[in-house]
């Protein structure tokens, strides 16, 4: 397990999986703009749900992320696109809703910073995200990441496009 301040990231159990299915997959406008594959309803207990328990894998890592004092299930937290030739990663964040606009990002955020930079040896870290997405810009800037673009009309989001905006955190900017 991974402890930071207020989160604990652990292995993902099997009964996170309906949680997280219910109220992060099921959630059609939110995982709309979370995930740039089209939304496709899932029935419970489907192999193809994005949060089902898989094997360790080489190309990501995925987590639960658990609120420390409560011991309750927030979200969940990966790093995937796992690179190991050029030590490099991408990062995701999704906190069911009474776990969000309450800091728990930030916290999420350094500590898959941790874990990529001191435990996998990668050299730099990135984020995407929708420009309008201002709690996650912030969390991200507040874990040291950096606005590095913004990618015009490159998310297709329930019926209109929209601007992704690019942030990177390179190892040697990294302060735990």
């Amino acid at each position: 397990m991974l402890h930071g301040t207020h989160i604990t990231l652990r292995a993902r159990h099997e009964d996170d999986v309906p949680v997280l299915q219910a109220e992060l997959h099921d959630d059609i406008a939110n995982r709309s703009r979370a995930d740039s594959r089209p939304w496709r309803p899932l029935p419970p207990g489907s192999a193809q749900s994005p949060y089902a328990v898989t094997g360790p894998s080489e190309e990501a890592a995925c987590f639960s992320v658990v609120e420390t004092a409560s011991g309750e299930l927030a979200g969940e937290a990966l790093l995937w696109g796992i690179d190991t030739h050029n030590r490099s990663a991408h990062l995701g964040v999704a906190l069911r809703p009474g776990h969000r606009r309450r800091g728990l990002s930030v916290d999420v955020l350094r500590v898959l910073c941790r874990y990529g930079f001191v435990v996998l040896g990668l050299r730099r870290l990135q984020l995407e995200t929708l420009t309008d997405n201002e709690p996650m810009i912030r969390a991200a800037t507040r874990a040291g990441f950096t606005i590095e673009g913004r990618l015009r009309r490159s998310a297709w989001v329930c019926g209109e496009f929209l601007d992704q905006a690019v942030l990177g955190l390179l190892a040697e900017e990294w302060q735990e």
